[in-house]
């Protein structure tokens, strides 16, 4: 299926994996809502709202940008009104705003602990429970969260327990709206890359480029977001999906092209992948 007239409301996408899902659906002609807090330039961070509105039109889409705090229910709730407003609906809402704390419990600071749950766990329920009204009205309505598999092997939580807390919190809503919306024909899954991917929040959270290249780019888990998003009749629903697992599903055999860098050593997994 075809995201042409589609119309997507994608969190964070000023930058990183969700500018590239964003830039991978206007492609095809798909109506993009950027919804994310970045509206000014950021001396160290690329990309704002705007400049990806930008790209989303001339990659063949179109665009509403719109300054979001996730973390603010009511303006979540004027947001989508707005959009559906704006494009006549919403086809798919993928939550891909996210805040990442790698400290355990000792040294992590209790607010923020609240910011890591907030725009992590928090924001997936009131931003999905904000979409739904809208999703209910889809041929083929979907949500992706980007959260990781459920691995409750202990290495995952001694060093920072209280992200992984946040990210399987958003991983249990998946499953749980994927049963719940069943009666809605809505498709709800999760979607996490195999690699490290070369993003602001690793270089930052790791303190520089150096990961960057055993890293792939965002393209990949713009691709694996797309063939989740051109599924029909909850034919996916109810999955937390690895990028690769799903493109392989697809029938794609070859991954070397979204290397960061072709020379670089060994790919590095990502958290939460043994």
């Amino acid at each position: 299926m075809s995201l042409s007239a589609k119309t997507l409301f994608i969190t964070g996408a000023s930058r990183g994996i969700g500018r590239e899902i964003a830039l991978r659906a206007a492609a095809d002609g798909a109506n993009i809502v950027i919804a994310a807090k970045s509206a000014e330039p950021h001396a160290k961070l690329l990309g704002t709202i705007f400049s990806v509105a930008e790209e989303v039109e001339a990659a063949g889409g179109k665009a509403l940008a719109l300054q979001l705090d996730v973390r603010n229910e009511a303006a979540v709730r004027d947001a989508m009104a707005q959009a559906a407003e704006h494009f006549g609906g919403i086809d798919a809402l993928v939550n891909n705003a996210g805040a990442i704390k790698l400290v355990g419990v000792e040294h992590l600071e209790p607010k923020r602990f609240d910011l890591l749950y907030q725009i992590n766990t928090r924001a997936v329920m009131v931003c999905s429970q904000a979409a739904l009204p809208f999703l209910k009205k889809s041929a083929a309505g979907h949500i992706i969260n980007l959260s990781p598999p459920l691995n409750l092997a202990p290495k995952w939580f001694a060093q920072h327990g209280p992200y992984t807390v946040t990210k399987y919190g958003m991983s249990m809503l998946t499953l749980g709206m994927s049963e719940e919306f069943k009666k809605y024909g809505i498709s709800v899954n999760s979607l996490w890359p195999q690699t490290m991917i070369a993003t602001a929040a690793i270089e930052f959270e790791l303190g520089s480029r150096d990961a960057f290249k055993r890293s792939r780019t965002p393209a990949i888990m713009a691709d694996a977001a797309y063939a989740i998003l051109s599924s029909t009749g909850r034919s996916i629903t109810g999955r937390l999906l690895i990028d690769e697992e799903i493109l392989r599903e697809q029938g794609q055999t070859e991954f070397e092209h979204y290397r960061f860098d072709p020379e670089g050593g060994s790919l590095v997994p990502d958290l939460f992948l043994d």
